[in-house]
């Protein structure tokens, strides 16, 4: 009885924790880069979520050293264009922190030009929020159980969810603000727009009406 509960509640965790990584953000993704070319990724994060990024170059000859051409430069930014991470000329690296401000950050990979042109194969892994928590260092500095641990992964995911949840409503409220100022203004375009229209139809009638009254046609 005591086991099935047990089985219960990890199956429960389970799929709340696969909820929580779906609403905390995991991309993994492997994507091509020619030499002198640039490609940016962006993941949105809020204010005081933890983010952490690994990315590595695929060697195209596998069992030997990689190319001296296959080096990449990597900078993470913010939305408002704080640098969080830099790395030059490198052919793997990882990158974490806690974002300070709430946004789209910005992962961009360059790689410098080179005669005749190459293409790189780049694995890029970036996870946010409950998803980026390491639960490995977690169990061994805890020394808690399987059991222990599935509990603490859920509490930490239904906090995250309860956190991302106020966060989309956050950025809901600010979207209809943005709508209601955006429809103000055009109401306030369409009235000055309409003015200018009468205005310009009032001084041509007026001055028609000198024209004819000059030339003795009224």
């Amino acid at each position: 009885m005591i086991v099935n509960k047990k089985m219960m509640i990890v199956a429960v965790a389970g799929v709340i924790l696969n909820l929580g990584f779906l609403l905390g953000g995991v991309q993994s993704v492997r994507f091509d880069l020619q030499s002198g070319h640039t490609k940016c990724i962006a993941e949105d994060i809020k204010a005081n979520s933890m983010t952490v990024g690994k990315y590595s170059i695929v060697n195209p000859n596998d069992g030997y050293p990689m190319p001296d051409t296959h080096k990449v430069t990597v900078r993470v930014t913010s939305a408002y264009g704080n640098s969080y991470h830099y790395a030059d000329h490198v052919d793997s690296g990882q990158f974490s922190f806690a974002a300070a401000e709430a946004g789209d950050y910005m992962a961009c990979f360059w790689v410098m030009d080179h005669k005749p042109p190459v293409m790189l194969t780049i694995d890029f892994d970036w996870k946010t929020g409950v998803a980026a928590k390491d639960w490995s260092n977690v169990a061994k500095k805890g020394h808690v159980d399987v059991m222990e641990l599935e509990l603490k992964k859920l509490y930490d995911t239904v906090t995250s969810i309860h956190e991302e949840m106020y966060y989309l409503r956050e950025r809901e409220e600010e979207m209809q603000e943005l709508n209601r100022a955006t429809n103000s203004r055009m109401a306030w375009l369409s009235f000055l727009s309409l003015f200018v229209c009468l205005s310009v139809a009032g001084l041509q009638l007026w001055h028609l009406k000198n024209f004819f009254e000059r030339k003795k046609l009224l």
